[in-house]
């Protein structure tokens, strides 16, 4: 009786320890509401100060978020700046001179800094900084689930294996949004982002000078501002959708049925592929989109959060405590 009782005890035990893990394991939008109200508040101010000031600031947060998460998952490693003992992921090929906003998210942090030090993660703060950045651009919104820890280190490796390239084709799209549990069509919804933000010649050249599906009076626009050969001029900016630049709508989709993706992983979306049909929903139901837009930001807010006792809760966002 004694032994069987002992053993009930020690099931119970475990079963608590288990439901404790999981409970920490699992992020929340109410995270913060008693450790720093006013955290989301503070976050999306400082949020919104930046994108005033420059439009493109919107576009730059939710790729900073994309890039963050699918590198080591949504632990703010991409924040992080090189050390003697690691390699971070800024200078990886795919974010090299073009990923933007770390110094965004330093100023949401010190703002919540002042208020509740140590309490809200950097990891966190991207999150929300790109759902606030599609409501100011009139895009949709969602809500946030929180209590992300932040990552001690970065991998340069990792970003450069698992990030997508402008060159990608259709196939190696898929295959690396497999990896981080989103199917095709959320990647078609995620890519709806490109509704805003520029793109450097350097990753459209190679389209605009040689590839076929492309409307030809789109091709020669683009081309006045990228030369095919003066390296001078790589970094030359173009948005990525010319009609609605500064809105999150779905006029990325219509560009690409009318074959004026900039990208060449833009129009591979709509090029005679799985994609298609999924690309001609949305470029007929706004509603459509945005609501799937919004689900797979979620999704992919929740790849491989440190939660519980993993991680830190850094001080500054580009350095590790």
């Amino acid at each position: 009786m004694a032994s069987s009782s002992k053993l009930a005890l020690i099931a119970i035990a475990m079963l608590f320890a288990f439901s404790l893990k999981h409970c920490q394991a699992s992020l929340t939008p109410n995270y913060y509401d008693y450790t720093c109200p006013q955290a989301i508040p503070i976050i999306r101010s400082a949020i919104r100060i930046a994108i005033a000031k420059e439009r493109r600031m919107a576009a730059s947060l939710i790729r900073l978020h994309f890039h963050d998460c699918f590198v080591q998952g949504c632990d703010g490693s991409v924040l992080l700046k090189d050390t003697p003992w690691f390699t971070g992921e800024q200078t990886a090929l795919q974010n090299n001179n073009s990923i933007r906003g770390m110094e965004v998210i330093d100023a949401a942090k010190w703002a919540v800094e002042a208020v509740c030090p140590k309490i809200v993660s950097c990891a966190d703060i991207v999150a929300l900084a790109a759902k606030d950045s599609s409501e100011y651009v009139n895009g949709p919104t969602w809500t946030v689930k929180l209590g992300r820890r932040d990552s001690t280190t970065a991998n340069k490796d990792l970003a450069a294996a698992d990030l997508p390239f402008g060159g990608d084709n259709l196939d190696v799209l898929i295959a690396k949004f497999a990896r981080k549990e989103l199917n095709a069509k959320e990647m078609v919804a995620l890519s709806g982002a490109h509704t805003i933000g520029q793109a450097q010649c350097v990753t459209f050249r190679g389209r605009i000078y040689n590839e076929t599906n492309i409307d030809p009076g789109f091709a020669l626009h683009r081309r006045r501002n990228c030369p095919p050969s003066n390296n001078a001029e790589i970094t030359n900016l173009a948005p990525l959708d010319p009609v609605t630049p500064n809105s999150l709508d779905n006029k990325y989709y219509k560009n690409l049925m009318q074959r004026r993706g900039l990208l060449h992983s833009d129009q591979v979306l709509f090029n005679g592929g799985e994609t298609d049909g999924m690309v001609a929903s949305y470029s007929r139901d706004p509603s459509s989109f945005y609501a799937d837009f919004a689900t797979a930001m979620v999704k992919m807010g929740d790849i491989d959060p440190l939660t519980g006792s993993s991680g830190q809760i850094r001080k500054i966002c580009s350095a590790i405590n």
